[in-house]
């Protein structure tokens, strides 16, 4: 199961890519000059990941340095893991719970600065703008389709050796449609559980990985952070070769899995995966703005592919299984 849900998340990112690839996308910025630190090629860019993976971590908060801070985090966190006790752990899990908390506060009046936005960038720049969104809504929305109605049912298919599409159509009924409103993986894991209960599947598998599927399983977050930063890239005139464009699939999956459960999640990853390529926080939040701009759409599509996934590789798996051990599969899901 958690091998479906991390290889499905990178084929994801893949998938974003060669999207980017085909459709190169250009967003509008106020700011879209920052080009100093661009790497020239994927060795730079390998360098640059080693050298700031030993940078100070102060430093690193101080000027928004994400991947510094990402390393920092994951040997700090192997390190408590070995010498925390209970009452460390609860205290984290409170500081993180209060971060967390605080992120939706911001979320929840994000509408205000992306009408602020949206002014500056018209008054900027016209109306046009508008066109160059749909184009970006397009191939987001494209690639999630592609991904839940192209490859999410070829694994089924590979691992089962069966139609895989009643499963497929009736994750994404039952699923998928409630999360798009709800734009929660979180909020939509009773409704998960209900359908796996209704599939048949064993409760004591499903009640540990539909919330780490809310947790990990998250390919439209991939898609976002891949689409988004490709198009900062290709705005600011940064070249992104096959083996570059390797290395980001690596990241977005990595940087998708740490997404928040929340409405919005992954744009906040997005920058994680801009300084790759040497891009300076203040233009990346500004991708991260445009996120929330075209969010409604974006953020609705995202969430009905992570959380009718998180369904369908449960049933996957736990079906593959019944067919190791001689169990038959139901006729109809």
């Amino acid at each position: 199961m958690i091998f479906l849900y991390v290889i499905s998340t990178l084929i994801a990112a893949f998938v974003a890519v060669c999207a980017s690839f085909i459709f190169p996308q250009v967003i509008t910025l106020v700011q879209n000059s920052d080009v100093r630190s661009a790497p020239d090629g994927i060795a730079q860019i390998l360098k640059n990941l080693l050298i700031n993976a030993v940078s100070n971590p102060v430093a690193a908060i101080a000027n928004a340095n994400y991947i510094v801070i990402l390393t920092w985090a994951v040997i700090f966190g192997i390190s408590m893991k070995k010498i925390a006790g209970e009452n460390t752990k609860n205290f984290f899990a409170e500081i993180s719970e209060g971060i967390s908390d605080v992120v939706r506060g911001i979320i929840t009046l994000a509408p205000f600065g992306i009408l602020g936005l949206v002014f500056e960038s018209v008054s900027t720049n016209g109306l046009g703008i508008f066109k160059n969104y749909g184009k970006l809504i397009l191939v987001l929305v494209g690639s999630m389709l592609f991904m839940s109605l192209v490859v999410s049912p070829l694994i089924v298919a590979i691992f089962l050796r069966k139609n895989p599409y009643p499963l497929v159509l009736r994750c994404l009924k039952e699923s998928g449609i409630t999360a798009f409103f709800t734009r929660s993986s979180a909020a939509n894991i009773p409704v998960n559980m209900e359908l796996c209960k209704k599939l048949g599947l064993d409760e004591e598998m499903y009640a540990v990985s539909i919330p780490l599927g809310a947790t990990i399983n998250m390919d439209g977050a991939a898609i976002t952070i891949t689409v988004m930063t490709l198009a900062a890239a290709n705005t600011l005139g940064i070249a992104c070769d096959v083996p570059s464009a390797f290395v980001l699939c690596i990241l977005s999956t990595l940087a998708a899995c740490g997404t928040s459960g929340i409405a919005g999640g992954s744009l906040l990853l997005i920058p994680l995966a801009c300084s790759l390529f040497g891009i300076s926080a203040d233009v990346s939040m500004q991708v991260v703005a445009v996120g929330f701009i075209i969010g409604v759409i974006q953020d609705s599509m995202e969430t009905a592919l992570n959380s009718s996934s998180d369904v369908l590789f449960t049933a996957t798996a736990e079906y593959y299984s019944w067919k190791k051990q001689g169990k038959k599969l139901p006729e109809k899901f």
